[in-house]
């Protein structure tokens, strides 16, 4: 029996390598169409993060890390990739710039934790990378940014009811696989799924 869990899907828009010829991302900001996806390097930045992690001892990953501007990140200032030795920005920064240097910083910290503790998993904001910080020159570092990027907003298209206390479940996207009312499948089947409760479309778009 699958366990029963509300699902909430990850929204994703399709990315796309930015047209030269349509879209200019200036090394020292990004700047873009919103509605445009687009994906820079930034070679000011990556020679700026590589000098931090040769002065911190991490001589070894220098060559691999690489800086980008990502318009897929719409609410988070950047993200940290261990795996891939990738910093992505949100070209939103641009408006700010005194937070460029920071945000690097910060997810630079998320690189340098990670290379120290090796192969140990760590966790993402713990001591780890708060000491990370530390050394990187933003002791204060907060593990979210307060900077007022517009939330995005979707259209719930798919409306879902249970069949036994009626309660409906919006969705964006259309149900692919079986799911049913938490709170029924607790009341009457000890949280287990049960197909009594099984969710049924009521209403698209």
């Amino acid at each position: 029996m699958p366990l029963l869990r509300q699902v909430e899907f990850a929204f994703r828009t399709v990315a796309g390598i930015a047209d030269p010829g349509r879209i200019s991302a200036p090394q020292d900001a990004g700047v873009t169409d919103p509605g445009y996806n687009y994906v820079e390097r930034n070679l000011n930045l990556e020679e700026t993060a590589r000098d931090l992690l040769r002065a911190h001892g991490a001589t070894q990953i220098t060559a691999e890390l690489r800086v980008e501007w990502n318009s897929r990140l719409k609410t988070a200032a950047g993200r940290a990739d261990y795996r891939q030795k990738l910093i992505s920005l949100n070209p939103q920064l641009s408006e700010y710039p005194s937070e460029i240097d920071r945000t690097l910083r910060h997810e630079l910290a998320h690189i340098l934790a990670q290379f120290r503790a090796g192969r140990r998993r760590i966790l993402p904001h713990g001591g780890e990378w708060q000491q990370a910080c530390v050394d990187l020159g933003i002791a204060d570092e907060k593990r979210c940014h307060n900077l007022p990027f517009p939330a995005r907003t979707y259209t719930a298209r798919f409306v879902y009811h249970c069949p036994s206390c009626r309660q409906e479940f919006p969705r964006v996207r259309r149900v692919r696989r079986a799911i049913a009312c938490l709170a029924c499948c607790r009341k009457h089947n000890s949280g287990g799924f049960d197909p009594r409760f099984r969710l049924r479309l009521r209403t698209s778009c």
